[in-house]
């Protein structure tokens, strides 16, 4: 239960990081909303998800996630860079989460 939640927490992250862009482009009250209850989200299940997976582990997971969400939503919705390069890194981000899931 406490991977769901980190992983729940991980997208909280992307969209409190969606927040902030939409609220460079506009500021309104779905902007600040995004903002604040993402993170506020994020943050809330992330110190659930600790209370039985290592900080250690359990914040790169929630980064790694945070990280690669934020990149595909800023290539999907918001036309940033496809380069294959950027999708390697992406890529090699994201398998190095799933490797601290293996032997976590």
């Amino acid at each position: 239960m406490a991977w769901i939640l980190l992983i729940l927490a991980g997208f909280g992250e992307v969209l409190g990081v969606a927040g902030i862009n939409k609220l460079n482009q506009r500021k309104d009250i779905v902007s600040f909303s995004l903002l604040f209850g993402g993170f506020i989200l994020s943050f809330v299940l992330l110190s659930i998800a600790m209370e039985s997976i290592s900080m250690g582990t359990a914040y790169a997971i929630w980064t790694g996630i945070g990280t690669v969400g934020s990149a595909l939503v800023g290539m999907i919705l918001y036309g940033e860079s496809r380069e294959w390069r950027r999708i390697l890194f992406i890529a090699m981000v994201l398998s190095a989460a799933v490797g601290l899931k293996l032997i976590a």
